[in-house]
């Protein structure tokens, strides 16, 4: 048995697999966000260890055979986030999250320093790591001073699990210290904030072990001795060996709470001008690309908060097949922007209302918006060096077939929808796992899964389409400054 771990923004999500990679149990508990202040968002780290230890336990009650006999766990989480530890390992503050921008002026500080777009082959954004230190640098020193180790979400879950201060080169790669191509940590850009090496976990690549679980927490959950805990990987690396995007041309849709286009690489194609995420991969050797916008499914819950109705309910009311669009564009900008913009100032805007728009209107301007922040990031791939033929779905708002009509025709790819089943960051999470114990080829264990239905683009709504993404692109100059 293997056990994949994800650490996500609102649960932490724990999944059990056999050796033929079949699910044998799946629990979940809740995580909650503090938001102080307007544009800051925050976590208790030591929240992460209760819902860790909820979940696991919960297996123990459900699953205690299958529990019992893991020997091996993989780690996911959401990346970026700073957590800040001092001389006993305590924590100095609530962790800074990936969808934070207080660190905006910062950010812009170390992306005019050319070494960082050099070295790292990102543009430094404001939800990564390192412009959150300078933030801590300036607002507080003296939590800046104690600082002696600095960890990413999952590896303090690590940390817990195991005793090792460690990390994996995927999720490393969004600090903006790593040395992308060379897949170690870069002694100069640390230094730019006043940090060291000494100061980092070690690296391991995502398919190699990291440590042990503790015979403490071995006793408690029932699992033998000497489990072994892979290096892991950030939650899009994760995702992508969940559903066997390891190949070069292999790319992803991921229709979560942010939203991603990913795409995986043999070689470092770093274009840092396209605002395109040029990352190591989870698996030795290879990297891969992504365009990220902030709000996807977000944006249709911001719509469902202020309508009263689901977005369920929301999606029925746009309706069964793919429409032409209807004139309504939104910019999808809720909380910022990342790719391409990288804009944390800008916010969402609604176009082209009129006396006869309706609730049905609004929410299909969101989806069609949402479709085309994905054609954005389409664009910027391709700036990039890569241009994605095909796509499998993912994340939770893949299960509304018209959002993913809109996307194929927005992107003018098929888009795979998988077979029923689990395949995201906590199933790739545990594939690790399963690697790093049993030391078995990686591609070999992340195979894509079945394909249950391929959505192609509606060819008759092709040019309706294009016309509105014309129209897309025309209304963040205009409203820059502005909205």
């Amino acid at each position: 048995m293997y056990l994949g771990i994800d650490i996500g923004t609102s649960s932490i999500k724990a999944l059990l697999i056999d050796g033929d990679q079949a699910v044998r149990g799946s629990v979940s508990a809740p995580l909650s966000v503090s938001r102080p202040r307007h544009g800051w968002s925050e976590q208790d780290p030591a929240d992460w260890i209760a819902a860790a230890g909820q979940a696991l336990d919960a297996l123990k009650r459900d699953h205690a055979a299958a529990l019992s006999a893991v020997r091996g766990i993989g780690l996911s989480g959401q990346m970026h986030g700073a957590t800040l530890l001092g001389d006993r390992d305590e924590v100095l503050r609530p962790c800074i999250l990936w969808n934070d921008t207080r660190a905006h002026e910062e950010a812009a500080a170390l992306d005019a320093d050319p070494r960082f777009r050099q070295v790292t082959g990102n543009i430094v954004f404001p939800g990564f790591t390192a412009p959150k230190l300078l933030w801590v640098k300036r607002h507080e020193p003296s939590v800046f001073s104690a600082v002696r180790r600095v960890l990413l979400p999952k590896d303090f879950l690590r940390l817990w699990l195991t005793g090792e201060h460690a990390s994996d080169m995927s999720d490393a790669s969004g600090t903006s210290w790593l040395d992308v191509s060379a897949r170690r940590w870069s002694a100069e850009l640390l230094a730019a904030t006043d940090l060291s090496e000494r100061q980092m976990p070690r690296l391991v690549e995502g398919t190699e072990p990291s440590g042990v679980l503790r015979a403490d927490l071995a006793a408690r959950w029932g699992l033998g001795s000497g489990v072994v805990v892979a290096g892991g990987a950030g939650d899009n690396a994760a995702t992508a060996c969940g559903l066997g995007v390891t190949r070069p041309g292999d790319a992803f849709v991921s229709l979560g709470t942010s939203g991603v286009l990913f795409a995986a690489n043999a070689s470092y194609m770093p274009n840092p001008q396209s605002a395109v995420h040029t990352f190591c991969h989870a698996m030795p050797d290879a990297w891969h690309q992504m365009g990220v916008i902030l709000s996807a499914t977000d944006s249709l819950n911001w719509l469902s908060g202020i309508s009263g109705k689901s977005a369920h309910e929301l999606d029925a009311l746009v309706g069964g097949r793919l429409k032409a669009p209807s004139g309504v564009t939104f910019l999808p900008y809720i909380s910022g922007e990342r790719t391409p913009h990288n804009d944390a100032d800008i916010r969402g805007v609604f176009a082209g209302l009129s006396r006869e728009t309706e609730l049905a209107g609004l929410a299909q301007g969101v989806m069609e918006g949402v479709a085309f922040a994905f054609r954005d990031c389409l664009e910027a791939l391709k700036a990039a060096g890569t241009q994605p033929t095909r796509a499998l779905a993912a994340g939770g708002g893949s299960r509304s077939r018209y959002w993913l009509e809109a996307i194929a025709t927005a992107l003018e790819i098929p888009v795979d929808v998988p077979a029923e089943g689990d395949f995201g960051a906590a199933f790739g999470a545990a594939r690790l796992g399963l690697i790093a114990s049993e030391k078995v080829d990686p591609p070999a264990v992340c195979a894509p899964p079945a394909v249950a239905e391929t959505i192609d683009p509606d060819r008759a709504l092709e040019a309706a389409y294009a016309d509105a993404y014309r129209r897309y692109r025309a209304l963040y100059p205009a409203v820059k400054g502005v909205a």
